[in-house]
């Protein structure tokens, strides 16, 4: 049963009055049409994370005093920075009930810092924004990008989210928050914590304990500036493009691939995807295929061979100086000639070329075709867990996993993400929002999914809002007699010496605070 906040003396109006009294009428959105836009766009059930409205200020001062006026009315809050976390719930609170307050208004570019390559940013401030101030300066810095690119720098840096560029950790890249406190009071990370400090933004280093992890994915705080490191320029790109012709080839893929990454040939985390996942960019199903069921193997063939890709597929890019990265391509042909096959015609871009075939971060929405896969209301659901880099591994989650798949009736589409020394196994459950086989299928296949990877000692690194309770619960080292894991004590702990009245985000990450973790009987706000 999913938990939902309680309003039994009214606190959620009367506070929705008293922001409009703060920050304006046009700030308060209470209407239920404005409930609905904050709820998972996602879902099959769009009451199980239905909030009770939101607000949006638009500057520091406002969200003070937002937050202050949660503590005195003991509401739950869910801040986001623009709510496009599509696949992991949007905007949607994990508490129903709880107010969204979205951050969208705070798009201030603060600096971007040509010569020692960073960015500071609002949580407002979009990958398209940045893009558009980085191309007015003339592309001096390039930035990493997710898949989907309409959502928050901040946002997705803060979610670890990925990119497939040289600096595609970009939960990595972080360097220097400021952070408001459940008090409203702000603090500085990092050598920030400094009044004046001149290196804020530029190393991790700092006297005493480093905090900006502690910000990510996490309930901690609200980030109201993010400085994120971003890369220089390079002189030019080289891309080679590898396919695997069956399911089996995996484990040599990703064997092939891993020990060049870390010893740094290889300048990024490529990925080995699936024909399906690629021909979901193309088009719908339909494109190929109008049948019940799963789609045959001959008609993914003949996919396959119209669009001339692999079962698997995985593109290595290169940047810097041509002879550098000409002479880097070489060995690493050399390297997997053997493995994966004659080497690829390389594909290289100058300085000065169309940026078309650069690889240099532009922003894109080219990935939400996915959600049209079956058609009707389209959705899609992310299950990431982290695996050692290992082919045999890789090839054994990947059969499990596709299997879990064929039962519940869905076409498989995953991707195998290849670090150095880990991976990151990440699957896209598509679906239509509209066929009742596919709502019933697709919650147990998550579950089935968790179960799976915990019983293999694989942890998720990034879930939905759906299922923090139940990923937190993997992290069970230190459990004792049957309850939390000694991770989840601390993050309580924390939680409610940082936080006492439990306003920012119940739930997050399965963070609950002592009003919520305590008892736990289904309650619900209303305004």
């Amino acid at each position: 049963m999913h938990k939902v906040a309680t309003d039994d003396r009214g606190a959620i109006g009367t506070f929705f009055k008293a922001c409009e009294a703060a920050l304006g009428m046009d700030r308060v959105q209470a209407l239920a049409q404005d409930r609905m836009a904050y709820t998972d766009q996602m879902g099959f059930d769009a009451t199980a994370h239905e909030p009770a409205g939101a607000v949006a200020p638009r500057s520091v001062e406002e969200l003070r005093q937002v937050v202050r006026l949660a503590n005195a009315h003991e509401v739950a809050l869910w801040p986001v920075s623009r709510g496009k976390n599509f696949g992991y719930g949007g905007a949607a609170p994990v508490l129903a009930g709880s107010v969204v307050v979205d951050l969208s208004g705070l798009k201030r570019i603060h600096e971007i810092d040509v010569k020692r390559g960073f960015c500071v940013v609002e949580p407002g401030v979009g990958f398209y924004d940045l893009y558009d101030e980085l191309a007015r300066l003339g592309h001096p810095l390039w930035m990493s990008v997710p898949g989907n690119a309409w959502g928050s720098v901040a946002g997705n840096a803060l979610e670890r989210g990925k990119g497939p560029q040289p600096y595609g950790d970009h939960g990595a890249q972080i360097c220097g928050l400021e952070v408001m406190l459940a008090d409203g009071s702000l603090v500085r990370t990092g050598t920030g914590a400094m009044a004046g400090s001149k290196t804020w933004h530029l190393s991790r280093d700092t006297y005493g304990p480093a905090w900006d992890q502690m910000f990510c994915q996490s309930n901690f705080g609200i980030v109201t500036r993010l400085g994120l490191w971003l890369m220089p320029a390079p002189e030019a790109t080289l891309s080679m493009d590898y396919a695997l012709a069956e399911p089996g080839d995996l484990a040599r893929g990703v064997d092939a691939i891993y020990p060049l990454r870390q010893r740094g040939l290889i300048d990024h985390d490529p990925a080995w995807v699936s024909y399906v996942g690629i021909a979901s960019f193309v088009g719908p199903r339909r494109t190929w295929y109008e049948g019940e069921g799963l789609l045959p193997e001959e008609v993914g063939a003949q996919i396959r061979r119209q669009l001339g890709i692999g079962w698997w597929n995985a593109q290595l890019n290169f940047y810097g100086h041509e002879e550098v990265i000409r002479a880097k391509a070489r060995v690493v042909a050399d390297a997997l000639e053997k493995a994966l096959g004659p080497r690829p015609e390389p594909r290289l871009w100058r300085q000065g070329d169309d940026f078309g075939a650069s690889h240099a971060g532009i922003p894109s929405t080219r990935d939400m075709m996915m959600i049209d896969w079956y058609g009707g209301r389209g959705g899609h659901l992310g299950f990431s867990p982290i695996l050692p880099a290992d082919g045999a591994l890789a090839q054994a989650q990947f059969e499990r996993t596709r299997a879990r798949f064929e039962a519940a009736g869905i076409d498989y589409y995953g991707a195998f993400s290849v670090g150095g020394r880990a991976i990151i196994s990440i699957n896209e459950i598509l679906y239509d929002r509209d066929d009742v086989a596919m709502a019933k299928s697709v919650p147990v296949l998550m579950n089935r999914l968790i179960e799976d990877a915990a019983r293999e000692g694989y942890a998720e690194y990034r879930t939905h809002i759906d299922a923090m309770d139940r990923v937190a619960a993997t992290l069970d080292y230190g459990a004792r007699e049957g309850g939390p894991g000694a991770m989840a004590r601390l993050n309580a702990l924390l939680k409610d010496a940082i936080d006492p009245n439990g306003i920012l985000a119940p739930g997050k990450q399965g963070i609950w605070p002592a009003r919520y973790r305590e008892g736990g009987s289904a309650r619900v706000l209303r305004p």
